[in-house]
């Protein structure tokens, strides 16, 4: 997966668990501190602080426009948000993060993350 596609995965995920009644702390406060960190890369920039939470009402109609959003501010370069990301999806889908479903692709440099390096592609693996 794609780091802002699994960005994108995480905050869908977490709108929709933070949503119900019966979803544990867990999941909301990973999601929350996945939005704060985003939030804190879009400070400068009140449109994309708009579009991430209109995102969190509609995800559908808001993802193309958060992932300009995102790419642009280089989000998907940021070690932080990466891992916890991977924990919002973790604790959303536990077996599909055992099962390897949210393994993240990444080309270029990305600080802090360690993985299996091959022809500049960083394979890392959720656990």
């Amino acid at each position: 997966m794609e780091p802002i596609s699994l960005i994108l995965a995480a905050l869908g995920a977490g709108a929709v668990a933070a949503a119900k009644d019966t979803v544990g702390t867990a999941i909301k406060d990973a999601y929350e501190g996945l939005k704060g960190l985003i939030k804190k890369k879009f400070a400068a920039n009140e449109s994309a602080k708009v579009v991430l939470d209109e995102h969190e009402k509609d995800p559908e109609t808001y993802e193309a426009a958060l992932k300009k959003k995102l790419t642009e501010a280089e989000i998907d370069k940021d070690e932080e948000i990466l891992k916890v990301a991977q924990e919002v999806l973790k604790q959303e889908d536990p077996q599909g993060a055992i099962a390897g479903k949210y393994n993240i692709n990444v080309a270029g440099d990305i600080k802090g993350i360690v993985g299996d390096v091959s022809g500049g592609n960083i394979n890392q693996t959720i656990s």
